[in-house]
């Protein structure tokens, strides 16, 4: 089964999920709960400082998505990686690093990292993921930027802000450590550390459970 299928597989599975998630956006949008992601430590290059991390900033079994927002792969995977992480509140966090492949992945990953300092990110991650299919053929990511403003997003102030050194810097770090692990599509997984070598859902699935178990081992 090559790559595109299981993409177009995982977005029919998870299509019912990702239309919840919509609704619960358009219906919740207006007041979103301020969380900044926690910061992850720093001991590789799959995992930096600068890093966002949504769960628990100690939990025993991480996640490293490669992920670039303007991927379709990446969006039809995000309501299963989100699955995962509500299934194991405390035992698994994930870290998303930028990629930028795509038309318009730049500005996004610009408006996410203005969320973050926001406190919204992760509302902004959804709502302009749900909204991808409207703007990931624009290079002005218009359509992102109103999903963003209606998740809560101060977009003038994010507008200033979005070419400030630190949000530079991120993105460069990122970029030479996609480069150093070999990433060359997106979106790719490592379980601590551990590469997903064999792409699809019940593959992630069972690493994490895999990795999980190992470490509630005495």
């Amino acid at each position: 089964m090559n790559r595109r299928t299981i993409v177009l597989l995982v977005s029919t599975l998870t299509a019912l999920g990702f239309a919840a998630a919509a609704f619960f956006y358009l219906q919740f949008s207006s007041t979103p709960q301020a969380q900044v992601p926690t910061i992850a430590p720093q001991n590789s290059s799959l995992v930096r400082f600068h890093s966002p991390v949504i769960g628990p900033a100690n939990a025993p079994v991480t996640i490293v998505e490669f992920f670039d927002p303007s991927c379709e792969a990446c969006r039809a995977f995000y309501p299963l990686v989100k699955q995962i992480l509500e299934e194991n509140p405390k035992d698994v966090r994930l870290v998303l690093r930028y990629v930028l492949f795509h038309e318009g992945s730049e500005t996004a990953s610009r408006i996410l990292e203005t969320a973050r300092k926001q406190g919204i990110y992760e509302q902004v991650l959804e709502a302009i993921l749900i909204a991808q299919p409207q703007w990931h053929d624009d290079p002005q990511v218009a359509k992102a930027w109103e999903a963003a403003e209606a998740a809560g997003l101060d977009v003038a102030k994010a507008k200033a802000e979005m070419m400030g050194a630190d949000i530079n810097a991120t993105l460069e770090k990122d970029s030479l450590d996609t480069q150093a692990n070999g990433v060359r599509q997106t979106p790719t997984f490592f379980v601590n550390g551990k590469a997903l070598v064999s792409f699809g859902p019940q593959q992630l699935i069972n690493l994490v459970k895999a990795e999980v178990a190992l470490s509630k081992q005495p």
